[in-house]
């Protein structure tokens, strides 16, 4: 039987619910005996900071380092500005670990009204590959000239992309792409105004997708691909972008899907160096922590993607099985026009299992 240790980050909000109930999802599944999670959950986040003045210990990535792998919930709440929240928790955990690939899929199920009309009668599926290391999100710039007085501070923020983050995140989309239906990556900059990294990119794309001669290949400007998510969503499969741009391209994709509330990532250090860390796309939701109305769908899914990042195929198969089951059942919250509670939700998936 296969043992892994799991660390549990619910942090703050909705996260503490919905990683509960991924947990309860995985449990059950467990329980027959072919493979065993030990968890320990770890009590970081905004809390945390109220009484410390961290996100997380600073040893933290010393103690998460011994895990399989790291079970997250969400990270911000009113009270810790979003920048501090962020960069003090899930972004240390993502770059210190040197987790560059974000992997986020786009999945319509069954029983959830998209907004996109073409999803009644058109199978729609595909996978938003987010460079997780660099970019745009590298930290890089500072803010100074305060002391010129009111209105006379400067901020600089430097997008940061490098040939080896550029190549590896491609390399990891085209492989994706070999296992997929349609063989196909669809590369997106916004290179003809920003001339110099993302021209890079586009550089290295082309010299990638060279080893790749049994995959089509497009690059499309990322106005252009917002665009195509909604007006010709059946032609992606893969779609590789830089840190902002696959952010931003993967939240209108679960937005189409029905709900953000239904997507799952994962943070992937593919070397395996490290631990990897799974979490739902979705917010802390101050607005309805507590109150079990939160879409766990989410949750499971990356429950899903974790299992499968394990070894577990044919388990997360399963999960993801009875996801869909229980959705088509009518097992919804309210973001997705149900009026089921996410403990409810959580049974009618585990049923289905």
């Amino acid at each position: 039987m296969n043992e892994f240790r799991i660390a549990a980050i619910p942090a703050d909000g909705i996260g503490r619910e919905v990683v509960a109930a991924g947990r309860a999802v995985l449990d059950a599944l467990q329980a027959e005996g072919r493979f065993a999670l030990a968890w320990e959950e770890f009590p970081w986040g905004s809390d945390y900071y109220a009484e410390h003045g961290v996100m997380m210990p600073e040893d933290g990535l010393s103690v998460l380092e011994g895990f399989d792998a790291i079970y997250f919930g969400a990270v911000g709440w009113p009270t810790v500005p979003d920048h501090v929240s962020l960069w003090g928790l899930r972004l240390r955990i993502c770059q210190g670990f040197d987790q560059w690939a974000n992997v986020r899929p786009v999945h319509f199920l069954p029983g959830v009204v998209s907004p996109l009309r073409k999803a009644d009668d058109t199978e729609l599926d595909w996978v938003v590959v987010r460079e997780n290391s660099e970019g745009e999100y590298a930290g890089i710039g500072g803010r100074n000239l305060a002391s010129r007085g009111e209105g006379g501070e400067v901020a600089i923020q430097s997008a940061l992309f490098t040939e080896v983050g550029c190549e590896r995140i491609m390399r990891f989309a085209f492989e994706l792409a070999r296992t997929r239906t349609r063989r196909k990556v669809s590369s997106v900059t916004k290179s003809n105004a920003q001339q110099y990294g993302m021209v890079l990119w586009d550089d290295v794309f082309r010299r990638v997708a060279a080893d790749y001669p049994d995959v089509e290949t497009e690059s499309v400007l990322v106005d252009a691909m917002a665009a195509k998510f909604v007006l010709r969503p059946e032609d992606l499969s893969v779609v590789v972008a830089s840190n902002l741009n696959a952010d931003i391209l993967s939240d209108l994709g679960s937005a189409l899907a029905g709900s953000l509330g239904l997507a799952a990532s994962a943070n992937l250090n593919p070397e395996r160096r490290f631990p990897s860390m799974f979490e739902p796309v979705h917010g802390s939701a101050p607005d309805i922590a507590g109150q079990d109305a939160a879409n766990p769908v989410g949750a499971i899914g990356s429950a899903a993607l974790m299992l499968a990042h394990l070894g577990l195929a044919d388990e997360a198969a399963r999960i993801e099985q009875a996801v869909e089951r229980a959705t088509a059942q009518g097992g919804r919250t309210r973001d997705v026009g149900g009026s089921a509670t996410t403990d409810e939700v959580t049974a009618a998936v585990i049923a289905n299992l």
